[in-house]
């Protein structure tokens, strides 16, 4: 679900150590029900996408099985 940034002040961003030199990031954050939200770094205060906490894992779980490799 694409979203307002919902109080980003209250929120703690973390960018992927993978990124190199911050041109092409996204950041994540924990919701207070466990859920993620995700935003461009490059524009902080745009859209944000936001996750259940199942959303996440299967996700992420995903990501590590190679299920988006190109």
């Amino acid at each position: 679900m694409i979203t307002p940034n919902p109080q980003p002040e209250r929120l703690t961003w973390v960018k992927s150590t993978y990124s190199k030199d911050g041109s092409a990031c996204v950041e994540v954050a924990t919701l207070p029900d466990g859920g993620r939200a995700v935003r461009d770094s490059k524009d902080p205060e745009g859209p944000v996408l936001r996750f259940t906490a199942s959303e996440w894992s299967a996700f992420i779980a995903g990501a590590r099985d190679g299920e988006f490799a190109g």
